[in-house]
């Protein structure tokens, strides 16, 4: 399964090509072997939504919400100085929860 990924950028635009490449990255990359549990089922459909925005303090926050079939995962952080940190630890936390669940506790 190859979820779909939407952004949602506030103060952020300039980056979009950033942000998409290292949500498409994290994926492809660190959420495949994951996610590929969920492609045995021939309707299997997911979306990850990304909300990153920057203060005027030039720090960033961001959430992520992933719902794939029979679950739906939410993290954010905020006051990270690095985009890119930012980005990659919530999907960090989307990897670790991932990898506790066992194929046999993935929905039919």
């Amino acid at each position: 399964m190859t979820p779909q990924i939407e952004l949602t950028l506030k103060n952020v635009e300039h980056d979009r090509e950033v942000i998409e490449r290292l949500a498409q990255a994290n994926v492809d990359n660190k959420l495949d072997r994951y996610l590929n549990m969920y492609g045995k089922h021939p309707d299997a459909e997911g979306k990850i939504k990304l909300v990153v925005e920057q203060s005027e303090k030039g720090k960033f926050a961001a959430s992520l919400r992933a719902a794939f079939p029979g679950e739906n995962f939410y993290y954010s952080r905020e006051d990270y100085t690095n985009l890119d940190d930012l980005v990659n630890h919530l999907f960090d936390h989307l990897k670790e929860d991932l990898s506790s669940r066992k194929v046999s506790s993935v929905h039919a």
